[in-house]
């Protein structure tokens, strides 16, 4: 395995569950990146709004603390073109909507509280992941 790094995915992983608990008792709030994102853009209650351009700047920022704490610039490359990307975005945004949440609030926070709703999805998540993954590189033969 190429980029296998156990230690720095489970402290990621714990990071990720700590802030998402944090946010559930100290805000009463899910952390579902869609719900957060969509009012954001469109506020249902205006003082309901901070917390959440907050929360998105955590986001953004974390990769650039993450680089100047390390001393090296965070790197990636994407191999596909514009296009695609905006048609992949339109596909997740139908999805979160269909699926009444997003990979993050089901898988994260909805399996947390035992949410049967978010156990089925995140079920189906990981399932059509899988069948897309085999379809991609076994189907097609697309390398990643």
């Amino acid at each position: 395995m190429e980029n296998f790094t156990p230690y720095s995915a489970l402290i990621g992983g714990a990071l990720i569950g700590l802030s998402a608990a944090l946010l559930l008792f100290l805000n009463g709030r899910i952390a579902g990146i869609s719900g957060i994102v969509g009012k954001a853009l469109f506020p249902e209650q205006r003082e309901d709004v901070t917390w959440r351009f907050y929360f998105l700047a955590g986001l953004l920022l974390g990769p650039l603390v993450l680089s100047l704490v390390n001393g090296t610039p965070f790197n990636f490359h994407i191999e596909t073109s514009m296009p695609v990307l905006v048609i992949a975005g339109l596909l997740v945004g139908y999805g979160t909507s269909l699926g009444g949440g997003c990979t993050s609030g089901h898988g994260i926070c909805g399996l947390a509280r035992l949410s049967l709703r978010s156990i089925i999805a995140t079920v189906v998540f990981m399932v059509i992941a899988g069948i897309t993954v085999y379809i991609v590189r076994h189907l097609i033969g697309v390398k990643g």
